[in-house]
């Protein structure tokens, strides 16, 4: 039954979408094929008289936990970097406007289907793996390049070590009370690197404007390089340097961290960004997006999520297992 409903409430968006495009674009809609990717936002291929592209609606509870103008200025951010021939989804506007609303209130965006395969997580080839590292400091270099000046603070302020220590703590007692036994043990894991680890260069960690969600379910490939990156959704003033290491982690990492095209990635990203030459600067993008995404996967009953999730949870159970022995793992990267 709730399986029908939200085909019935899927079908009735689209309904409404239907209706909103043929309005501001003067085309119907002549095929839908859904896609299946993402967290409640719906998706679809559509065709139309001026070709194929994706309608993505906006979910009414999801849309509430961003901010309207930082989601704007994101979406602008795509269309400015596909017109600068970025590989990204253009965006069509319709009175000067990316974000369009329907007549039931539904928010969408219209975008150009791009060609390209997804690729699983840690299943990339090198080839594939320089070109991410390529593209991913090309788009560092446009976000960059002035256009949206620079913030006062970045969106991830780290926290201090006593106010972490605090939280795996806490997670500690009651994973001792659940008495599950893998949980309490990944969490002490936790609390140990944090115990352990040198934060004093943080404070020395270069903001800017990044994308903030470059992991593989948000790339498409061809067969050496990559096609697109998608979902520019989470654009904002924080570290580069995050963007780094979730593009690493998600392409190189399979139980261990793949050297040989973690060094490739780096070698790609120093292409557009040559004058990235700080010592140790994978290592240090690696410990902060530990420090930053930890908390978030690495909680009770993590089995029962999807694979996503799951996977994010193991990479920071391995960056936490291995936090002090990268600056020698990763030595000139």
């Amino acid at each position: 039954m709730e399986r029908l409903d939200q085909a019935q409430q899927e079908e009735r968006v689209l309904d409404d979408l239907k209706l909103a495009f043929s309005h501001h674009f003067s085309s119907p809609i002549r095929e839908v094929i859904p896609i299946r990717r993402g967290w409640l936002n719906y998706k679809w291929k559509i065709a139309t008289d001026f070709g194929d592209f994706v309608l993505k609606q906006y979910n009414r509870e999801r849309f509430k936990s961003y901010k309207p103008e930082t989601l704007q200025l994101a979406l602008g951010q795509q269309l400015r970097l596909s017109g600068l021939g970025f590989p990204c989804p253009p965006l069509l506007t319709s009175n000067g406007e990316v974000m369009i609303e329907s007549a039931n209130g539904e928010r969408f965006v219209v975008m150009g289907y791009c060609q390209g395969q997804l690729v699983s997580p840690g299943q990339a080839n090198i080839h594939q793996v320089y070109d991410l590292g390529r593209i991913t400091g090309q788009m560092h270099r446009m976000l960059n390049d002035g256009t949206l000046g620079r913030k006062s603070s970045s969106l991830f302020c780290p926290p201090a070590r006593e106010e972490r220590m605090k939280h795996w703590i806490a997670l500690q007692e009651l994973a001792q009370i659940s008495g599950n036994s893998h949980w309490l043990a990944q969490v002490e894991t936790q609390r140990i690197a944090t115990e352990n680890v040198d934060l004093e260069w943080f404070e020395w960690m270069e903001p800017g404007w990044a994308h903030r969600d470059l992991w593989m379910d948000n790339l498409l490939f061809e067969s050496n390089a990559v096609a697109a990156v998608l979902d520019f959704d989470r654009l904002n003033y924080d570290f580069p340097q995050l963007d780094i290491a979730r593009a690493v982690m998600s392409c190189a990492f399979s139980e261990s961290l793949d050297l040989s095209l973690a060094s490739a990635f780096m070698e790609g990203y120093r292409q557009e960004q040559p004058t990235a030459t700080e010592d140790r600067l994978l290592t240090r993008s690696l410990q902060m997006l530990w420090y930053m995404e930890s908390v978030w996967w690495i909680h009770d009953h993590m089995e029962l999520h999807s694979p996503p999730p799951v996977r994010f949870a193991e990479e920071m159970n391995w960056l936490a297992k291995h936090i002090n022995v990268l600056p020698a793992m990763l030595e000139n990267l």
